[in-house]
């Protein structure tokens, strides 16, 4: 069975839809990295379809585990390839729905307020840097992200000390810009709503890991007519000047 914080969260969602008429609804489980966004490209969607969008936001990881055991899901939208390749696998999502939507980058985020001075990932190495936060390096994308840079770098050794693990990549900012920590790594579009830090370091395109964004219909589906028409709204330009608004690269 699904966990049963779920539920709340789907209450939730369709206690705020009040007792509206609606055309067709649809559940979608998607990276906590896409909130803002998806939530504005629903808010425009739902006054002009009709339809009822609900969302579920987690981590990705966190979010496959629930489809698996049953969740009522109708799209997947995942922060990397890997949890949808796992779905795909296991023939939990329509294959011939499943395209790569966006992409996003790493950079290294301190406090306002702060006086360090990091000009690159190497710089996480100083004293003055005593912890870095990051989301979990075993489960969540946007931690093994990160641990593969590092490593790639040759720094993980001596980083991975240092580190502060998180739930999903908004709690590796909140603990950022509650100073907590002296530095955290996340995604480039969560730097860019946040006004209580700064990026110190943002990784060079083309030296960081390739990071992408699949959406997917799920099998199973209870309004799939409702989920591909959302589905094919995602793909549209009025979306992408959404996301791009948001910091996300469009996918090629």
């Amino acid at each position: 069975m699904y966990k049963p914080f779920f539920q709340v969260v789907l209450l939730a969602g369709l206690v705020l839809c009040g007792g509206a008429a609606w055309a067709g609804s649809a559940v979608v489980f998607a990276a906590a990295s896409l909130k803002d966004s998806l939530q504005e490209i629903a808010g425009d969607y739902m006054k002009t379809s009709g339809d009822k969008i609900v969302f579920n936001f987690g981590s990705s990881g966190m979010l496959a585990r629930q489809i698996r055991e049953g969740a009522p899901a109708d799209i997947f939208f995942s922060a990397d390839e890997a949890q949808m390749d796992s779905l795909e696998k296991e023939a939990l999502i329509a294959k011939e729905s499943r395209r790569n939507r966006l992409s996003n980058s790493l950079v290294i985020v301190v406090p306002n307020d702060s006086k360090l001075a990091i000009a690159s990932a190497k710089d996480l190495n100083q004293p003055a840097i005593k912890r870095v936060a990051l989301a979990e390096p075993q489960t969540v994308p946007a931690g093994i992200y990160s641990q593969k840079y590092l490593e790639k770098l040759g720094l993980w050794t001596t980083v991975s000390p240092k580190v502060v693990p998180t739930a999903n990549v908004r709690a590796a900012l909140a603990a950022v810009e509650s100073g907590n920590v002296e530095a955290g790594m996340v995604y480039k579009t969560y730097a860019a709503i946040s006004k209580k830090v700064r990026i110190a370091f943002a990784v060079p395109p083309g030296e960081g890991p390739e990071i992408i964004y699949p959406m997917a219909l799920v099998k199973g589906s209870k309004d799939p007519a409702t989920a591909r028409k959302f589905l094919d709204y995602l793909g549209t330009p009025e979306a992408a000047r959404v996301f791009e608004k948001y910091g996300f690269l469009i996918a090629k």
